[in-house]
């Protein structure tokens, strides 16, 4: 027992275009099972008290029956659909817990790789910093570009880090950085700001520091079909 409660909220809302698949890519089968069923998986049996399942317009029902019940996923206290963008479904799944929770954990379904391990990392961080999220340090020298491609600087390696999901939060935290988010996100597209994950929300809008802890290598986000086949091999 933690003495806390934790929820997860696992994202399969995407449609996953570069996949070039009319199956969005969390339900392809990677071995005789979806992408999504491993991450979900291994949240099933971890320290996760809930989990909320975010999906795509429509999927509710497909998904409640295909996989929850096909599979015995009794942790998952709601499905919502998500939203036009990634940080809509965050924000939709962030409303759909109506339960007392300390610390939410955000996962992307397209990840099937992340283990216990992991998983405890995380919880234990958030727990003194209030937000953290899993990463490596790249293993490749990265460069800076200009709008012409040319090379403006290249930083440390060693203080650059490939970002992976689960991202933690103190609740309070990510639902105030997804509401100052929801008010802002006009003004924050009219200047250019993408949001690409909630760490970010967070540094923007909290002002507080998020702490990167140790993911994996095999953390990956299967995104492409080449992804789908680095699955098959590490799933050996």
């Amino acid at each position: 027992m933690n003495g806390f409660r934790i929820t997860a909220i696992v994202l399969a809302a995407g449609q996953g275009k570069r996949m070039g698949s009319a199956i969005h890519k969390q339900y392809l089968l990677l071995r005789d099972k979806p992408v999504l069923y491993y991450s979900l998986k291994v949240f099933e049996d971890s320290r996760i008290d809930d989990i909320i399942l975010v999906v795509g317009k429509g999927e509710q029902k497909f998904c409640e029956n295909e996989i929850l019940n096909k599979y015995g996923f009794h942790k998952v206290r709601a499905i919502v659909e998500g939203g036009k963008e990634r940080y809509h479904s965050v924000a939709n799944g962030i409303r759909a817990i109506s339960w007392d929770c300390q610390y939410i954990l955000i996962h992307d379904g397209a990840r099937p790789f992340v283990d216990n391990e992991i998983i405890d990392r995380v919880i234990d961080e958030v727990q003194i910093s209030k937000a953290c999220v899993a990463g490596m340090p790249v293993k490749d020298t990265i460069k800076i570009s200009d709008e012409d491609g040319y090379i403006l600087k290249t930083p440390t390696r060693s203080s650059v880090w490939q970002v992976q999901t689960p991202q933690a939060f103190d609740r309070n935290v990510i639902a105030d950085a997804y509401s100052n988010l929801l008010s802002e996100e006009e003004n924050m597209s009219a200047a250019g700001i993408t949001v690409t994950d909630d760490a970010m929300v967070v540094e923007y809008f909290m002002k507080i520091p998020v702490k990167l802890i140790q993911g994996s290598y095999k953390n990956i986000k299967i995104t492409t079909p080449e992804d789908l086949r680095i699955a098959e091999i590490l799933l050996e």
